[in-house]
């Protein structure tokens, strides 16, 4: 079989499985398991056929038109350079991970085979942006993705919560799709044709006519759909789905198809140098701005939500210096160990009966009761915050490497002012992730008070994804020097003053964390003798973490000692915990700025269609309503009636015409 139809069966397979199992949910629901993880394993496998097919080489294309449109024609194309092969991969062993996890997470969950279908469509979609060769296709799986994510992220939806976050999320990815799309057509009539292989062409010959205003386009769509600032606000709440989902919209879809989409199109942004210093701005807010919050929060999922951010602003930043392969490492790494990130979570929450760390840290003993999760968590943790030889420290060096290089002016791929943003934002950030990392696996693992819930061993579904998960969050970085074709040929081997100072500020912001942690569990200790036990659910609610999906998914609610939490973050941070708890207040603002105007505007707009122009109508339709009455009022039935009245009406027309006459006849 030619890789090209390998090619086309990768995306085809997971949107059959889908289909089927929508068809076949209630009327076989013996069925819906295979069909879950069957056609989205056999993509991951054929993924991996056509990456070693690949082999970092020339890339494959083909294409043939899909319909005419009389000017720029839409063609159904592929178009698969080492990139692409790669990071179809991650979709497929991610999202077959994600289908055998929830087996077991989601196994009473009356819904399981719509969200299994929804999975699978999700999945369908991210390969199609992945491997297509035309943007107008691309579009199409970008968006079938947004809804995808609107029904998984409401999976819950009898809740507030889910439906709010569902929605939210949908309406804010759809506000950067607006200016992604007026894009998309200027670039293609720019260009002649939405083909990427004749577009950066076009570009290579220098044939755009308004690059900066099509790459400032395009990245509101990127910035909405891999939720960087100002449209990030979406992702955090897009928590109340799942665990599952939520490490599949994390690790291998949605919120990375925008970095791939400008990896994938990087000289159309390179061509503006003002495009790729707003963009080194945008990653550099967002780096610092989501790993100040991610300190603050006590939902465990909102940790590594913000978390995720952040690491997108790292990949943001290395394509604003100009080095997608820099980008698409630390995507491939980061997808690794973010799914088991938030994997490792859904057993925590599962076993503890909360996702409060404030909760888990009135727990003793939960390490020993999730060993599974607690040893891959650790590493994926110590991948997070970069310290090596994990596969975060290779990428995420990969990505400081490639600013201080243009920061330094080595490289002229990009102004040296995005190249500082960037270096500055990112050793920063490096110390930030390191402190909420260790905040996080402190609080969960070393909590201390009644002792945890022995709930027996978790699903061997739960706890084997774990361990596959954590093979490429330990090895992957070192593997880099073996797949460097695929990163077109550059090496993306760390130099010694980045590691410097990237491991250097990771280990300050851990160590600074653990003294922390130790003080602040000192001080809780002393004033601990009045503590009573209470269900975790109500110490869990003191923080509002609570979610439908612990109900769902988790066993009875242990018994933890109420009062306060040992929490390095608010000795971290002090004056500033309160604010970037709440995001730095930024829903408060859009809701000031945008959501009220909005709102009064429609009010005016309501008040104007009732009390204006349905007066107007009203009052035609109450005229008639009124001329006819005095229509129907002569209308008696009596014939002398009407004869009097012919007669006085003739009178009056004869006196009438008469008067005329005279009038005429004197003039």
């Amino acid at each position: 079989m030619s890789t090209t139809t390998l090619a086309v069966l990768v995306p085809l397979l997971p949107f059959l499985g889908a289909v089927a199992g929508l068809l076949l949910g209630r009327s076989a629901p013996g069925f819906v398991r295979p069909l879950a993880i069957l056609p989205t394993l056999a993509a991951a496998v054929l993924a991996v056929t056509v990456a070693v097919r690949q082999g970092g080489g020339q890339p494959i294309s083909t294409a043939t038109e899909l319909t005419p449109t009389g000017s720029v024609p839409i063609d159904l194309s592929l178009y698969i350079d080492g990139f692409a092969a790669l990071v179809a991969v991650l979709v497929g062993v991610v999202a077959t991970c994600v289908q055998l996890y929830s087996t077991a997470y989601l196994r009473e969950d009356p819904r399981y085979p719509s969200y299994a279908a929804l999975v699978s469509l999700f999945t369908s979609a991210m390969l199609l942006v992945v491997y297509s060769g035309d943007l107008m296709v691309l579009l199409v799986g970008w968006e079938v993705m947004g809804i995808c994510s609107y029904f998984l992220v409401g999976h819950y939806w009898e809740t507030e919560a889910a439906r709010s976050a569902s929605l939210k999320a949908f309406l804010v990815t759809k506000l950067g799709d607006v200016p992604f799309l007026i894009g998309l057509f200027a670039l293609a009539t720019d260009a002649g044709s939405f083909r990427i292989t004749k577009i950066l062409g076009t570009v290579a010959a220098g044939g755009l006519d308004h690059p900066t205003l099509i790459a400032l386009l395009l990245l509101a769509g990127v910035a909405g759909k891999s939720a960087q600032f100002p449209l990030h606000t979406w992702l955090p709440d897009a928590m109340a789905g799942p665990t599952p989902v939520s490490a599949l919209i994390h690790a291998a879809t949605m919120v990375a198809a925008g970095v791939y989409f400008i990896a994938r199109l990087l000289p159309v942004f390179a061509a503006s140098a003002a495009a790729l210093v707003v963009m080194a701005a945008m990653a550099a807010v967002t780096m610092v701005g989501s790993a100040l919050a991610a300190l603050a929060q006590d939902d465990i999922k909102r940790v590594l939500a913000y978390s995720t951010i952040g690491q997108l602003a790292y990949m943001t930043g290395a394509l604003a210096v100009g080095d997608r392969g820099a980008a698409v490492f630390h995507l491939l790494s980061h997808g690794a160990f973010k799914a088991l990130l938030f994997l490792g979570a859904g057993v925590i929450i599962h076993a503890a009966g909360t996702n409060s760390l404030a909760a888990m840290s009135r727990m003793d003993g939960l390490a020993k009761r999730i060993p599974d999760a607690f040893w891959t968590m650790t590493i994926a943790l110590l991948a997070l915050a970069a310290i090596p030889p994990f596969a975060g420290f290779f990428s995420k060096e990969a990505v400081l490497v490639a600013a201080e290089q243009t920061a330094t002016g080595h490289s002229d791929l990009a102004p040296a002012t995005a190249g500082w943003l960037v270096l500055i934002a990112g050793v920063l950030t490096a110390l930030l992730t390191a402190a909420y990392a260790a905040r996080l696996w402190l609080m969960a693992f070393r909590g201390r008070g009644a002792a945890a819930p022995d709930h027996g061993k978790e699903p061997f579904a739960m706890t084997g994804v774990l361990w596959l998960l954590a093979i490429p969050s330990v090895a992957f970085g070192l593997a880099a020097d073996s797949i460097a074709d695929w990163f077109d040929g550059r090496a993306l081997t760390p130099t010694v003053a980045t590691s410097v100072l990237g491991t250097g500020a990771a280990v300050i912001g851990a160590m600074l964390t653990y003294a922390l942690w130790q003080r602040a569990t000192a001080k809780t200790a002393a004033g601990v003798g009045a503590a009573v036990a209470v269900p975790a659910a109500v110490a869990a609610a003191e923080s509002a973490a609570e979610t439908p999906e612990v109900a769902e998914v988790t066993h009875d609610h242990p018994a933890v000692p109420a009062g306060p939490a040992a929490d390095p973050g608010k000795a971290l941070l002090g004056p500033l915990y309160p604010h970037a708890a709440d995001g730095f207040h930024l829903d408060a603002v859009y809701d000031r700025l945008f959501v009220r105007p909005v709102r009064g505007a429609a009010g005016l707009v309501r008040f104007l269609d009732r009390e204006v122009v349905d007066t107007y109508v009203r009052g035609a339709g109450s005229g008639t309503r009124l001329l006819g009455g005095l229509v129907r009022r002569a209308q008696t039935g009596n014939v002398q009636s009407y004869l009097s009245a012919l007669l006085a009406g003739a009178v009056v027309l004869a006196i009438a015409t008469a008067v005329l006459a005279n009038v005429n006849a004197g003039s």
